[in-house]
């Protein structure tokens, strides 16, 4: 298998923001020509730094974000230690001095379970140039029993000194889906790279707004967590990655006890935003905005032309009138 390399070259503007632009440049399997591998380097070049990601099932599915200060950042893979049973340091983004900043994001497990008890192209998220999507999907995958839900696990990890934490904000600036809540996982005090999602799974490959699957998000868990093995994510951060990072593991559920929309479609994707930098923010498009001002506008220059009607009929009235001696 012949290595894939393409160029893209994306600009993101947004409503109030400063524009920015990214040339992307995608490889698979580079440096490799074997059908044995099976690893994506997506590479966004800036004015003045890199971003690169790292696709692989190679192992667990996993993506890797690695800022850099550099434009001439590179990936290096020593393929026969990754395929390798010790795949530490097989990954690298040098000049290492470069790295400002570097995470992971792995999807483990997922699990199919018996509903029981009380247990508790949509959602258009908003993109920016220094954000990636990621999506799962489950086509065709048979259920435990007529009522099995699944869950996914998302593990992610840190470099030490910085503790993930969740954030669900709720906003009516969102013009596509304003009821759903948006949940960001960044790390505090200040992390510059997060993963965000909406609470909602879709299960028809053309989703529209009623094929909408309930999702919901458990507490975050941090004690005693591991990364499964293998995984590219120790091919980076290497083989003492749970001593050295902060990981941290978040379970994702998908459907309710009443909702057999899985069993009638066979179908469920959800989708997610990792990135570098702050999560975007949903807010009114300029269409909205000025279908807004009409609509409020509207009566407040009517009250204020019958206002000034009214006060000139009153003093028309009051000028004609005559005095009796």
């Amino acid at each position: 298998m012949q290595p894939l390399n393409a160029t893209l070259w994306v600009w993101q503007s947004s409503w109030g923001r400063t524009p920015s632009f990214h040339f992307v440049y995608l490889e698979y399997n580079p440096g490799w020509n074997s059908s044995a591998g099976n690893l994506l380097h997506v590479r966004a070049v800036g004015l003045e730094d890199t971003i690169h990601y790292i696709w692989s099932t190679i192992g667990a599915p996993t993506v890797l974000l690695v800022y850099t200060g550099s434009t001439n950042s590179a990936l290096h893979v020593n393929w026969t230690a990754l395929l390798s049973p010790s795949p530490s340091g097989a990954i690298r983004v040098e000049p290492a001095t470069s790295i400002l900043y570097s995470t992971a994001v792995i999807f483990p497990k997922v699990t199919a379970y018996k509903e029981s008890g009380r247990d508790a192209s949509l959602p258009r998220l908003l993109h920016t140039a220094n954000s990636s999507k990621v999506e799962f999907v489950m086509s065709g995958v048979s259920p435990r029993g007529n009522h099995s839900r699944f869950a996914l696990e998302v593990v992610t990890v840190e470099e030490r000194g910085w503790r993930r934490q969740l954030r669900a904000v709720s906003s009516i600036d969102d013009e596509y889906s304003p009821t759903i809540f948006e949940v960001a996982l960044r790390a505090r005090p200040v992390s510059p790279g997060f993963l965000q999602w909406k609470t909602a799974a879709y299960s028809s490959r053309h989703a529209e707004r009623i094929d909408t699957v309930q999702c919901r998000y458990y507490p975050l868990r941090t004690a005693n967590r591991t990364v499964p093995r293998p995984s590219i994510a120790l091919a980076y951060f290497g083989q003492e990655l749970e001593r050295d990072h902060a990981v941290a593991a978040v379970n994702i559920s998908f459907g309710s006890e009443d909702d057999e929309a899985y069993q009638e479609k066979g179908y469920l994707s959800w989708s997610a935003l990792i990135g570098f930098g702050e999560p975007p923010m949903d807010s009114f498009s300029p269409l909205v905005i000025a279908i807004l001002a009409v609509a409020l506008g509207a009566p407040v220059v009517l009250l204020v032309v019958g206002s000034l009607a009214v006060l000139a009929v009153g003093n028309k009235r009051h000028s004609e009138y005559e005095p009796i001696n």
